[in-house]
C-alpha cells in the first residue's frame, strides 16, 4: 500500500503545465513536493497566496509564510500575496484548474464529506464549500479505510456533506478510482495490492475492468 507521500506523488501526475492548482489540508499539501522539474504550476491557497512552493527544509521555515492549514511553506519566484476576498474571487470565478482535497468519506455519486464529525468541535467548513462548488476538476487524496478498517468509499456518505456530486477522481493508499455514473471505477491499483483486496475495502459500488494496471510512482 502507498504512504501519504506516495499518494501525493501519484496525484502530481495529474497536474499539467500552466495550471493553477489549489491544495487542501492534509495529504494534498504534499503534492507540491513532487511536481516535475521544469513544469510551471501555480499553487494557490485560499488564505491568500499564489505561487506556493514545496515545504521548507528544517531550519529554513518562515513563521509568517503559511498555507490554509497553518503549515509553513515556501514561495516560488514571482509569488504574490492578497486578501481573502481576492483569493475567493479567484476560486469562485473558476480560475483554478484543479483542486485536491482530503476527505473522511466519498460516495459513489461523487458526494464528499470532509469537514465535520458530529459531536466534535470544529471551527467551521472554511473554504472547502467554495472549492467544491466552483471547481470542475476535484481529486480526493485519502486513505481507503479508516482506523477501524471500515471503508471510506461508500454508497452514501454518513457524515455531513461538504459538496454534492463533485468528486471526479479518488487516489487512496490502495487505488486510483474514477467517480462516474453513480459508481467507483477502478483505474489503477497500488503496488502489491490485489483487486480482491480493493473490492473488500470498498463499500460503494465498484466497477472493475478486465485489466487493472499497477500504479507507476517510480
Amino acid at each position: 500500500m502507498l504512504d501519504k507521500n506516495s499518494i501525493a506523488k501519484r496525484i502530481a501526475q495529474e497536474v499539467r503545465n500552466g495550471w493553477y492548482v489549489n491544495l487542501g489540508i492534509g495529504i494534498p499539501t504534499l503534492v507540491a513536493n513532487f511536481i516535475p522539474q521544469g513544469m510551471e504550476v501555480e499553487f494557490q491557497s485560499e488564505n491568500g497566496i499564489l505561487g506556493m512552493g514545496p515545504f521548507p527544509f528544517e531550519g529554513e521555515e518562515d513563521a509568517d509564510l503559511i498555507n490554509a492549514g497553518k503549515q509553513t511553506i515556501t514561495a516560488m519566484p514571482g509569488a504574490v500575496y492578497f486578501d481573502s476576498a481576492a483569493s475567493f474571487a479567484m476560486i469562485r470565478g473558476q480560475h483554478v484548474q484543479l483542486t485536491v482535497l482530503g476527505a473522511m468519506e466519498v460516495a459513489q455519486n461523487g458526494d464528499i464529506a470532509n469537514w465535520k464529525i458530529p459531536g466534535k468541535m470544529v471551527k467551521g467548513m472554511g473554504g472547502a464549500m467554495d472549492l467544491v462548488a466552483s471547481a470542475d476538476n476535484i481529486i480526493v487524496a485519502m486513505m481507503h479505510t479508516n482506523r477501524a478498517g471500515e471503508s471510506k468509499l461508500l454508497s452514501n456518505c454518513s457524515l455531513p456533506l461538504t459538496g454534492v456530486g463533485c468528486v471526479k477522481r479518488v487516489v487512496t493508499n490502495m487505488a486510483v478510482l474514477d467517480v462516474k455514473g453513480g459508481a467507483f471505477h477502478l483505474v489503477e491499483r497500488a503496488p502489491g495490492v490485489t483487486v480482491e483486496a480493493i473490492k473488500e475495502a470498498t463499500a460503494g459500488h465498484l466497477v472493475v475492468p478486465s485489466h487493472v494496471p499497477e500504479m507507476d510512482i517510480a
